[in-house]
């Protein structure tokens, strides 16, 4: 059996959850933002992921913002569903729910609360179980840095054989794994770079795509530099991959959601409040924030 006919090529924001002052979704901002978004050459979006406080979310609130989404997202830009989960059975049962919802794929995190007690062959059993259950291929998700569970190379390569399972975002940012790993997978496994931080590194050893958080704040950005990477002007996607470090770094590590909600809102975006027990960047972070959003040429 051939894997899905799904391309991964390209770049797929992972956009955050917006809420109201009363900490309610925000379905008419969420629209709205997409709206913009729209406009410039993404390939598609990661709706409920890291970036959108999936781990704050009611299953109900998960439905309404899928299905919100894919009412904004055009024919021809794809959807996919954060839908990893703690358990095999419930994340099935997720994935199932953003098929109906209207997702093109599923990314599923792994699961990493027992990490002590989950070998990487429960890992690899766990994403064939949600493999066999969905009615959307899967994409393999690994970030240590929160979860310090990782997929190895081997392992990736493993599940890469399922006929559902057609890529993985890295999130791990080790360029060494990931260029084994492009090589010990199959062409019609398409691996994601999880950072617009290293994502001409990433593309440099083999990558298709990004799933980058700068790409919510500098998506033309982003965009460029794969277009001018693929083009061979490869000093110029260098030039454009350092100038938007300082603000990758600014909207993840630095400041994290509250810094790209922050961040969205001063671009014109709703970006809105966080949920507890996150809090809301403060002013003196604020100013920081938009200076190097100044120094990084997007206010325009």
């Amino acid at each position: 059996m051939d894997k899905p006919t799904i391309s991964l090529r390209g770049v797929f924001p992972p956009i955050p959850t917006p809420f109201d002052a009363q900490g309610e979704i925000d379905c008419g901002a969420l629209t709205a933002n997409l709206e913009r978004w729209n406009a410039y050459g993404l390939t598609g979006y990661v709706v409920v992921g890291s970036n959108g406080e999936a781990a704050f979310l009611t299953e109900e609130e998960r439905r309404r913002v899928w299905e919100t989404a894919r009412r904004a997202i055009p024919t021809g830009k794809l959807l996919i569903a954060g839908t990893g989960c703690e358990s095999t059975r419930q994340t099935v049962a997720l994935t199932r729910l953003a098929a109906e919802a209207g997702a093109d794929a599923a990314l599923v995190v792994t699961p990493h609360y027992y990490a002590n007690m989950v070998s990487s062959q429960a890992l690899l059993q766990h994403y064939q179980a949600v493999a066999d259950a969905s009615p959307i291929p899967i994409i393999l998700y690994t970030v240590p840095k929160f979860t310090h569970v990782d997929l190895d190379a081997a392992a990736i390569a493993s599940a890469s054989m399922h006929p559902k399972i057609i890529g993985l975002k890295d999130s791990s940012g080790d360029m060494i794994k990931l260029a084994d790993t492009v090589g010990l997978t199959g062409p019609d496994f398409q691996v994601l770079a999880g950072s617009g931080g290293f994502f001409l590194a990433g593309l440099a050893v083999g990558a298709v795509g990004c799933v980058p958080a700068l790409g919510n704040v500098a998506p033309q950005e982003v965009v460029d530099i794969q277009h001018l990477f693929e083009a061979r002007r490869v000093e110029e996607a260098a030039e454009l991959q350092r100038r938007m470090v300082p603000v990758n770094t600014a909207v993840t590590a630095r400041f994290g959601v509250p810094g790209l909600k922050a961040a969205l809102d001063m671009l014109g975006y709703y970006g809105g409040p966080v949920r507890a027990p996150m809090a809301d960047l403060g002013d003196d972070d604020r100013r920081i924030l938009q200076d190097i959003l100044a120094e990084g040429g997007l206010f325009r």
